[in-house]
């Protein structure tokens, strides 16, 4: 990990209104977190205004609402953001949230050269675990790009891709298959930037990565290793990367698919090995989620307890006085070269089948990750795989558990909130920047300061989202039935 300080203790959070989720992000930072990370609601990751039929019931639910600037101005309201570090897990509409993160910066007096952060910007792994896509993956894979190549210019300090495994494992791979599937998928975006002309040394230092954190306690450490030293050699070997370049930095999040609704304070514990493997296989940022996230979103309790997980391993432990303290065991060393073997036979097949985007449409990784979730299902039924709580352990009696409930009103308050926006902007400027995104979405250029323009107009996040939805149409998954 850093050498000079700890991990950045990045807590993921959003839910209701920009106006909830800026407390939220203050008391964090009042805790003692040293970076922001914003949870979107699913309409907002699907490029759908509050008012849109499909938005019904979703608005606010799973991350906070935004539908336009003034949404990102109250969301940030009070936060110096030449100070504060933000993490964005955003997909689909990862250009027009941080076309909007630089304009509420600019509003602050903050140029973007004195930003940072990371927005997700991983459509990829949208195609094959997720689902928050909208684009088809030709025209997806060339906003992410945009995005890297705008950044590298005038947003130096943003990381502008953070390559994620972690949502491919919660469906249910394994880890050499998150390993594997993650890095086959940055060979392609790294190919893709130089394809478009930038240079590898250039743009390769603002990658990051995303890992999830499981159960198996050496073999997350193991993962995590191997992966550092995959990426460095894949880097190496076909890219001539010099070292900053092959630098695999990476944030970590605990594995949400391993809470469990009973007995949920055991969560605690399994939260606790799982940061510590991540601090030990070198994480560079860490969230660490609340003991009732398979409930509901977490309560403020919840979260401050996740939060002092991370300060205890930082402050108490001891684990951060010696670089990979765990380096050198027999067993992690054994099982850092396994991982790195099998991953790397993973990668030669996508390579063999042209890469991460064949391999994604013709529905090979998707079906590597179905078997390998189906197995891990089949195990624990069979109490095969032991889950303390679930099928083992088992207390009697109902627990009583306090849950985060989300204003139900909030989404006629969004919707309102979107009503007055529109009625007082001026709605000529936005039909000419819209129009002008249009027509630049029919070419080639940048499309990076068309959607900044447009949001500098106040057009809706729907709106944006929708004019290029018109050029590019929508990615529908072919049926396997």
């Amino acid at each position: 990990m850093y050498r000079d300080r700890l991990w950045t203790m990045r807590q993921y959070a959003g839910f209701g209104t920009a106006e909830e989720s800026n407390k939220r992000y203050r008391y964090l930072i009042d805790h003692g977190s040293t970076g922001l990370s914003v949870a979107f609601d699913l309409p907002t990751q699907m490029g759908i205004d509050a008012d849109s039929p499909l938005a019904a019931g979703e608005v606010g639910k799973s991350g906070v609402a935004i539908s336009t600037l003034a949404d990102m101005e109250t969301l940030f309201d009070g936060i110096p953001l030449d100070k504060v570090s933000t993490s964005m897990t955003i997909n689909a509409t990862a250009a027009i949230l941080l076309a909007m993160y630089i304009v509420v910066a600019e509003k602050q007096g903050v140029t973007p050269d004195k930003i940072s952060g990371t927005v997700q910007n991983d459509l990829l792994k949208e195609f094959a675990a997720r689902g928050t896509y909208i684009y088809p993956p030709t025209p997806s894979l060339r906003l992410a790009t945009d995005i890297i190549e705008y950044c590298e210019k005038h947003v130096p300090k943003w990381n502008t891709i953070s390559i994620s495994g972690y949502h491919m494992r919660e469906a249910g791979c394994t880890a050499v298959q998150e390993v594997a599937f993650t890095l086959a998928n940055g060979l392609t975006y790294v190919q893709s930037a130089i394809d478009r002309g930038m240079d590898v040394n250039a743009f390769g230092p603002r990658l990051s990565f995303f890992f999830n954190s499981h159960n198996n306690f050496l073999e997350e450490i193991a993962k995590f290793r191997a992966a550092r030293r995959l990426w460095a050699r894949l880097m190496r070997e076909r890219f001539k990367a010099n070292d900053k370049a092959c630098m695999l930095r990476f944030h970590t999040q605990t594995g949400g698919s391993t809470l469990t609704a009973q007995q949920i304070k055991n969560n605690l514990v399994r939260v606790a090995f799982q940061a510590l493997a991540a601090v030990l296989g070198g994480t560079q940022s860490l969230h660490t989620n609340g003991m009732d996230e398979a409930l509901a979103l977490p309560t403020e309790d919840a979260a401050r307890l996740a939060l002092r997980t991370q300060q205890i391993i930082g402050f108490e432990s001891g684990v951060t006085n010696t670089v990979d303290p765990v380096g050198g065991s027999i067993e992690i060393e054994k099982m850092t070269d396994d991982i790195e073997a099998q991953a790397r036979d993973y990668i030669t097949k996508i390579d063999d089948m042209g890469g991460s985007v064949a391999a994604i449409e013709a529905g090979y990784i998707q079906n590597e990750i179905q078997t390998a979730a189906y197995q891990y299902q089949q195990a624990i039924e069979s109490g095969e795989q032991s889950i303390v709580g679930v099928n083992k352990h088992i207390s009697g009696g109902t627990e009583e558990n306090v849950i985060l409930k989300v204003d139900a009103s909030l989404g006629d308050k969004q919707r309102q909130r979107l009503d007055d926006i529109r009625k007082k902007r001026d709605n000529t400027a936005v039909k000419k920047t819209l129009s002008a995104l249009e027509t630049a979405a029919k070419g080639s250029e940048n499309l990076m300061p068309y959607i900044i323009d447009a949001v500098r107009s106040y057009a809706s996040l729907g709106e944006i989202a929708g004019t290029m939805r018109n050029v590019f149409g929508e990615y529908h998954e072919a049926s396997s039935i």
